[in-house]
């Protein structure tokens, strides 16, 4: 009996490891391998600024519902280094994806994309309202960065804002982005569509990038067909060769605050900066943001002696040499305001 005593007393000293053992095991499988919820379908997003402590990213995704333990994802992140490898962004995480798998996705920097097109002709109005819709920043943030003289003097541009340099394109952000971020990547996307092909072209007719883009901002917002914008443009430099008025509707309107949609006679009587129907050359600045065919019609106008256009009502235009042939024109397509 004493030899039985001592069997089953070694046996429950031995068994107390044991099961110590195993229950540790199963506490740190679960901590470091195993999702918080396996079944979830939920995909949470999580905002993380630059330069953000790990941990505290890590208590964020517990309160947030991603994961069951800070502690064991911190204890991976130590591990990883994770500290100087998480890129700023926004990530979709979900409570069904394990430690490793949250880390992971951290580490190589796998953020939200939001989209946003630019299209060709949209103005910094046009294009702060886009973003804000896309989620990606608000309007008016936007809209106060892009007139601001610092960072215009930063970018080596001599105007009151970016109108005219933003170009037309489909970027992708994640949040969070600053403004003046946005601004230089569209920057950047026109800098490598404008070669030295143009500065050469641009030299050799005395425009400087500031009147080239501004010239072709309305010849943009005058007609988005490809094949007219260089008869277009051929209107506009006959013009300006012969000190005549450009006289363009959508110059009118780019200046009045409170464009109702329809043109007037006291608009175009309008004496501000921008009215081409009162004032001779360029207005001061483009009236939106050119796309790629726009600058080209700009730099490399048709060789006519055309003075006028009108629209056929059917997106194209019919152009005249003569005052007589253009008012024909009018006469046949549309009433004058």
């Amino acid at each position: 009996m004493p030899l039985v005593r001592f069997i089953l007393r070694l046996g429950l000293i031995l068994s107390v490891p044991l099961f110590v053992s195993v229950i540790t095991f199963i506490f740190l499988r679960r901590a470091f391998l195993l999702p918080l919820d396996p079944q979830s379908t939920m995909k949470i997003t999580v905002e993380i600024a630059a330069g953000r402590n790990f941990a505290d990213i890590c208590r964020e995704l517990k309160n947030k519902g991603v994961i069951k333990y800070a502690w064991a994802l911190d204890a991976l992140g130590r591990f990883r280094k994770a500290d100087t490898k998480i890129s700023a962004g926004e990530y979709e995480l979900s409570p069904a994806m394990d430690p490793r798998s949250i880390l992971h996705k951290l580490i190589s920097g796998d953020v939200i994309k939001r989209q946003i097109t630019v299209k060709e002709g949209f103005t910094i109005k046009d294009i702060a309202r886009a973003l804000e819709t896309a989620g990606i920043i608000k309007a008016e943030d936007f809209e106060r960065e892009a007139s601001d003289p610092r960072l215009l003097s930063k970018a080596g541009i001599s105007a009151a804002s970016f109108e005219g340099y933003l170009f037309p394109e489909t970027y992708f952000f994640s949040r969070p982005v600053s403004a003046q971020t946005i601004i230089w990547t569209m920057l950047e996307e026109g800098e490598r569509h404008w070669p030295r092909e143009f500065t050469e072209k641009a030299e050799k007719m005395r425009l400087s990038r500031h009147e080239v883009l501004t010239l072709a901002s309305i010849i943009e917002k005058e007609s988005g067909n490809v094949d007219e914008q260089p008869l277009i443009s051929s209107v506009f430099h006959n013009r300006l060769s012969q000190v005549m008025k450009l006289q363009s509707d959508p110059t009118v309107i780019y200046g009045l605050p409170n464009f109702k949609g329809n043109l007037t006679k006291e608009d175009l009587q309008n004496p501000h900066p921008y009215n081409t129907y009162v004032n001779f050359g360029l207005p001061p600045g483009p009236i939106a943001n050119p796309g790629l065919s726009a600058i080209k019609a700009a730099l490399f106008p048709k060789q006519t002696t055309f003075l006028f256009f009108v629209a056929d009502g059917s997106g194209k235009h019919v152009f005249s040499t003569t005052l007589a042939e253009h008012n024909e024109a009018v006469a046949r397509f549309q009433k004058g305001p």
